[in-house]
C-alpha cells in the first residue's frame, strides 16, 4: 500500500495537484491536509503559475473525505473545534490561490472533497461523478461556518441542505444543471478538455484574475458568524462518538441518534 500523499507537478504555467491515496478513495490524512495547504501557498508564491488543477489519482474518486481514524482520539468537543480550525486553515489557503483553479472530479467528491471542489473556480466532472456531505447519516459531526458558506455559495443553499440535512448524494447531471459544474466530460476526453480550459484561463490578465478572485472571496467568505459553541456541542456528543465507531466498523445502517 502506497503512502498517502499530495503530488504537485508544474507544466508550463499550470500546477497539477493530485490527491494520491487511491486505496482509501483519496481520503485525506491529517498530513495530506497540511500538504494541501502548503501546495496552495506554494502556488500563490510562484508568479510563473497561471492555473492550478486539482484531481484525484485512480479514476474512482476526487477526494472521499477525511481519514477519520484520528477522530477516535477526540476526548471532548474542544478537539472538534481544533479539527475544524485546522481544516479552515488549510482551506483558506486554497481559497486564497490568486490564479484560476479547476477541480476535475472522477467518481466521488464527498465530505472534504466537496469542500475542496467548492473552493475551486471551475469544476469538470465525468458522467459518473457523485457529490455529497452525508455526515448526518454517518459520523454525526458538523461543518464550520466557513465550510458551510463555501459549499452553499458554490452549490446553492438548496443543494447544500439536501446534502447535509437529507444526506443525499447528487449526480453530476444535477450539479451541472445547478451551475456547480462547468461541464460533464467523458473520461477519455478529459485531458483534452483540461488542456483547452487551462490554456484559455492562462491567457487572462493575471492582475485581473487576482483582483477578481480576491473580491469574490471577500464578498462570499469575508464575514462569518462565530459558531464554536455549536461545533463543540456536536463533537462532544455521544452521537458523534457512536457515529465514528459505526463508521470504522463499516456498519451500513444509520446509527440510532439520541441527540445527546
Amino acid at each position: 500500500m502506497s503512502t498517502p500523499r499530495i503530488d504537485v507537478e508544474k507544466t508550463g504555467g499550470v500546477a497539477f495537484v493530485r490527491f494520491n491515496n487511491p486505496e482509501a478513495h483519496n481520503a485525506l490524512t491529517s498530513q495530506m491536509w497540511l500538504d494541501l495547504r502548503d501546495a496552495a501557498l506554494g502556488i500563490a508564491e510562484d508568479s510563473s503559475i497561471r492555473v492550478a488543477v486539482f484531481r484525484g489519482v485512480g479514476g474512482k474518486a476526487f477526494v472521499s473525505g477525511t481519514d477519520i481514524s484520528g477522530f477516535t482520539k477526540f476526548t471532548s468537543g474542544v478537539d472538534g473545534i481544533a479539527y475544524e480550525h485546522k481544516i479552515d486553515d488549510c482551506m483558506r489557503a486554497v481559497d486564497a490561490i490568486p490564479v484560476t483553479t479547476i477541480a476535475v472530479v472522477d467518481g466521488w467528491a464527498v465530505g472534504g472533497g466537496l469542500n475542496i471542489a467548492s473552493a475551486c473556480d471551475f469544476r469538470l466532472a465525468t458522467p459518473g461523478a457523485r457529490f455529497g456531505s452525508p455526515i448526518g447519516r454517518t459520523l454525526g459531526n458538523c461543518l464550520s461556518a466557513l465550510s458551510m458558506a463555501r459549499i452553499g455559495g458554490a452549490a446553492g443553499v438548496g443543494i447544500a441542505k439536501r446534502m447535509v440535512l437529507l444526506g443525499e448524494i447528487i449526480t453530476a447531471q444535477e450539479m451541472l444543471d445547478t451551475g456547480f459544474l462547468l461541464k460533464i466530460v467523458e473520461q477519455e476526453a478529459m485531458d483534452a478538455e483540461i488542456a483547452t480550459l487551462t490554456t484559455r484561463a492562462a491567457e487572462n490578465a493575471p492582475l485581473t484574475t487576482r483582483a477578481s478572485k480576491e473580491t469574490i472571496r471577500r464578498l462570499a467568505l469575508g464575514t462569518l458568524p462565530d459558531i464554536e459553541a455549536i461545533v463543540e456541542e456536536v463533537y462532544g456528543s455521544d452521537d458523534f462518538r457512536r457515529g465514528v465507531e459505526n463508521f470504522l466498523a463499516k456498519t451500513k445502517a444509520v446509527p440510532k441518534w439520541t441527540g445527546t
